[in-house]
């Protein structure tokens, strides 16, 4: 567009929500879900529905395409536009008003499907449709795509749960779509009287298909059929309005349920069974109860999507069904009526809550987990959620196989096997002429067998741009012309989302892969699972936005930042997508240069949380370090890198000097602690920590074990239980000494150990490998010796066990190190099996280390505590302070923010008594700045009561 300036200032004189046409804003709104990227012009959130209609009214002037986008997560590319993205989430995402005795709320297009969840449970009441992406898929976007989930067996699609929308057209008038004609355009009842006929036959196919999305559902609109708009509109995404409040209905919430895992020996045995487990055509919750206990949900899965499958059945693929009772003996019943009917390989049967949760996790990760092949090679969405008839889905999932072979493809289909919708991601090769060429043969192919199987292209995501062109072959020239026909009625000018679902722009163009460096950029890190390559490092994220959740989730801590702020461009996502862009060069022109991406990267923690949560392993922390140490490349840093980066180097400056005295006297006096904070880029309102009088190492007094249980490990002096903490350090070398270990300090002939954790946070890489590659040289006799490595710094072992290797990937010895490091719960699992802890007795409260939770895993601590008896759980999330983050200038409100999340909500919530546990410095400090309160590391506690009876 010519005037760009022009339409941006028109537009803030319109409107009184946020208009940004910032290359930030833009590059964040580029992609959705899809394989598909199309760069807008600028980003609009509107305050209400009178700004929606002011907008509509500048962009009909300029005739300027409109995509209305809530949570972003479309699987087919239609929440992405070159005109102007409407973003619904920011501030029209309340919920209105829920009547419990009408079962019914009303809502604006931008609520998070799980905050209505959270609202209409006290009722009883539920919405029912549930995508796997309920906690960030919004109402809005779930009306555009008639989105369905895994209940929709019991409870429909979204179409099934709307009972009126307000919409806004593009010409600007307001709609009140519900049942007969009244709020529709003039235009569209004479078009559906005139056309009766031509609808009828047209969908008298897929009657009897529970998952049909494809098209607009011209059916819902016959007399016999009630006229139902709402019914009609859902799916149309966003092609011919913008919907501004919804009233939807709600459903009565099981009381109790249970969940039967159901393995079979392959996905085609679980697709047979998946029809045969509920009688047919009942999609009310109280018809599942009237045929005794049906089940609410017929999910199925593969063993090839499943990493771990230690918590399931034995089986080469899976059923999750559900169900549902008014106690959990009765929901419990049902599912073993179930299992028992059953002709499987083996079952089970979860009733309680926190299982359940945890079986649901890795169907609902599937999403993401189906992205990478087990050999790592990347698969993508495009053909993500065909449909067909239940009863005909083991005939078509091996036809379906047959086309994969025929094409050389892969791909590992998982979904709702019991309404016949099958999600799945194929190996496209999208980078390549001859791949995208496939790309296109195989659509058309596929197209063509799920219509032969009597199926829709679409069964829950929508066709957007990667199905739209083919819709031909589903409904039939004449009726796809119809749609075109409903279109203009809606939006003569073809301003709303042009290009998707009508008049679609070809499969094949606008791939988002088209404008990345087909040649791997000059990196430090090894990216070992993406073959060296940062471009596919970054491809990595697809869009599923678990990154977007509202809360941490149980145990959980990915993405802290964007919990904080609530701004896409601090989320895993956000920041993956300027990244992408960076490398495309259009958007973001400054390559690592820019200040774009490194202000989205600024308020990143590094906690690592991605690593784990993410279900791609999206890995934002290394990404950050990598993008750091080449902006500032050759230029001059932040001081806070110089004075908490190079932490390691002042602390041991502070040791030789022996003026740790002197150093804390100082930070004691406020005007030099501001003047010293101010000069090193440290918030104002943190507290300077004081450094130990003496060290760690200075004091060690190793103990004898007891005789005949010996076994030696170097225990690893990490820069914080060294200088800053060494109380932690002699209670492990107390613990570990009583269990039989003798904890051996790490050579220092050759320098002192190091994990370079300050400076790779920093971005300091150089420097990093630099420590590294001493550090390797110092613990040579150690590693020539076989001898395990116990660090008690979270965040310093997994620097060691994920950060080393992957900087210096080309020295054996890097690995060998990783290998050896222990935790210290894991030294005392490994080292001394048979050791029984002091009994402690008492409950905890505290957080889980981000890096440990991440990288290290914490089921050896959790054991431990329970040996100890430590009762009660960490609370998930990320404390905040996050090494330097938290220390440095403009970081302290976030920092804070994370604080209160959960972890010093659980702090003041815990009884009296309670132990509060903090196995890293920050974590530790964080409590005691914020808090008030000491916690302590897992050591110090075991090493107090070692001598109680």
């Amino acid at each position: 567009m010519d005037d760009l300036d022009g339409l941006e200032r028109e537009l803030r004189a319109a409107v009184r929500g946020g208009v940004d046409f910032s290359a930030t804003a833009r590059a964040l709104n580029t992609m959705d879900a899809s394989n598909y990227r199309r760069v807008p012009l600028g980003v609009f959130a509107p305050r209400d529905g009178e700004d929606v209609a002011a907008a509509l009214e500048v962009c009909r002037r300029r005739a300027v395409p409109v995509v209305g986008r809530g949570g972003g997560t479309s699987i087919a590319g239609q929440a992405t536009g070159t005109g102007l993205v409407v973003d619904f989430t920011r501030y029209m995402n309340g919920i209105v008003g829920l009547d419990p005795e009408a079962r019914t709320a009303r809502v604006q297009p931008g609520v998070v499907l799980d905050r209505l969840q959270t609202a209409a449970a006290p009722h009883g009441l539920r919405f029912g449709p549930d995508p796997s992406t309920h906690s960030r898929c919004t109402l809005g976007g779930m009306i555009g795509n008639n989105s369905c989930g895994s209940h929709s067996v019991a409870w429909g699609t979204t179409a099934d749960s709307v009972a009126g929308l307000d919409v806004l057209a593009s010409d600007g008038t307001a709609y009140r779509l519900g049942q007969g004609w009244k709020g529709a355009p003039d235009a569209l009842h004479a078009l559906v009287q005139r056309e009766l006929a031509t609808i009828r036959t047209g969908f008298a196919p897929y009657a009897g298909l529970p998952r049909r999305i494809s098209g607009y559902a011209l059916d819902a609109l016959l007399p016999e059929h009630g006229t139902d708009l709402a019914r009609f509109f859902c799916g149309t995404e966003g092609t011919l309005g913008l919907v501004t409040e919804a009233t939807v209905k709600l459903v009565e919430k099981p009381r109790a349920t249970a969940l039967a895992v159901l393995a079979y020996a392959d996905e085609s045995a679980a697709a047979e069974a998946a029809a045969g487990l509920l009688p047919w055509g009942s999609p009310l919750l109280e018809r599942s109860r009237e045929l005794g206990g049906g089940p609410l949900t017929v999910e199925g899965m593969a063993a090839d999507l499943v990493p771990d499958r230690s918590a399931l059945p034995k089986g080469g693929a899976w059923l999750f069904v559900e169900t549902g009772g008014a106690t959990p003996a009765e929901a419990r019943d049902a599912a073993g009526r179930i299992v028992r009917a059953a002709d499987v390989v083996d079952a089970l049967v979860v009733a309680d809550p926190a299982g359940q949760r945890a079986l649901w996790r890795i169907r609902e990760d599937a999403s993401g987990t189906a992205t990478r092949m087990s050999d790592g090679s990347e698969a993508w969405p495009g053909w993500e959620d065909c449909a067909v008839p239940p009863a005909r889905l083991g005939a078509y999932l091996r036809d379906f196989r047959g086309l994969l072979t025929e094409h050389g493809l892969r791909g590992t289909p998982y979904g709702h096997f019991g309404d016949g919708c099958i999600h799945v991601r194929i190996d496209f090769d999208l980078l390549s002429e001859a791949g995208v060429r496939r790309f296109r043969r195989f659509s058309e192919d596929l197209a063509a067998l799920v219509v032969t199987h009597g199926g829709s292209l679409s069964g829950e995501h929508g066709d957007g741009q990667a199905r739209a062109e083919l819709l031909p072959k589903m409904y039939g020239d004449r009726l796809v012309g119809l749609f075109e026909q409903v279109k203009t009625a809606w939006d003569p000018a073809d301003l709303l989302n042009p290009g998707i679902l009508v008049r679609p722009a070809p499969l094949d163009e606008n791939l988002r892969f088209a404008v990345l460096p087909r040649k791997p950029v000059d990196v430090a890190f090894g990216y070992p699972q993406d073959g060296g390559d940062f471009s596919a490092a970054v491809r990595r994220c697809v869009g599923v936005a678990k990154c977007r959740t509202e809360q941490a989730g149980s145990g959980g801590v990915m993405c802290p930042s964007f919990r904080a702020t609530g701004e896409e461009e601090h989320s895993t996502r956000g920041r993956a997508r300027l990244l992408h862009e960076m490398l495309a060069g259009e958007v973001v022109t400054d390559g690592w240069r820019s200040e774009e991406v490194r202000d989205a990267l600024d308020l990143c923690l590094s906690c690592k949380g991605c690593r784990s949560d993410c279900p791609v392993g999206v890995d934002m922390a290394t990404y950050k370090a990598e993008f750091l140490h080449h902006h500032y490349a050759g230029r001059r840093r932040p001081a806070a890198h110089y004075a908490l980066g190079w932490l390691p180097r002042w602390l041991r400056l502070v040791e030789r000097t022996r003026t740790a005295g002197i150093v804390n006297s100082l930070s004691s006096v406020r005007v030099l602690a501001s003047l010293a904070k101010k000069l090193s880029g440290i918030a104002a309102r943190r507290d300077i920590p004081r450094v130990a009088r003496r060290t760690f190492s200075a004091d060690w007094r190793p103990g004898r074990p007891p005789a005949g249980t010996e076994r030696r490990a170097v225990l690893w002096p990490d820069t914080f239980t060294e200088h800053l903490t060494p109380q932690a350090g002699h209670a492990a070398v107390r613990v570990l000494t009583a269990a039989g270990i003798t904890p051996l300090p790490a050579p220092r002939a050759k320098g002192r150990a190091c994990c370079g954790l300050t400076y790779v946070s920093t971005g300091q890489l150089d420097r990093a490998k630099a420590v590294l590659k001493r550090t390797l040289d110092t613990l040579r006799p150690a590693l020539d010796a076989g001898l395990p490595v116990i660090v008690l710094e979270p965040s310093c072992a997994a620097a060691l066990r994920s950060d080393l290797p992957e900087l210096l990937p080309d020295d054996p010895r890097a690995r060998l190190l990783a290998d050896r490091v222990l935790t210290f719960a894991e030294a005392l699992e490994r080292l001394a099996p048979d050791w029984a802890p002091p009994r402690v007795d008492r409950p905890v409260a505290g957080q889980t280390h981000c890096h440990q939770h991440a990288v290290l895993g914490d089921a050896a601590d959790r054991r431990l505590r329970e040996k100890a008896g430590l009762t009660g759980e960490l609370s998930g999330g990320c404390c905040g302070l996050a090494g330097n983050f938290g220390f440095e200038d403009g970081h302290y409100d976030v920092s804070a923010t994370c604080a209160e999340e959960s972890l010093l909500p659980a702090v003041r919530a815990a009884p009296p008594g309670t132990v509060l546990l903090a196995d890293g410095y920050s974590c530790r400090t964080q409590l005691e700045q914020l808090g008030g309160v000491r916690g302590r590391h897992l050591a110090e506690v075991l090493a107090e009561h070692l001598d109680s009876p």
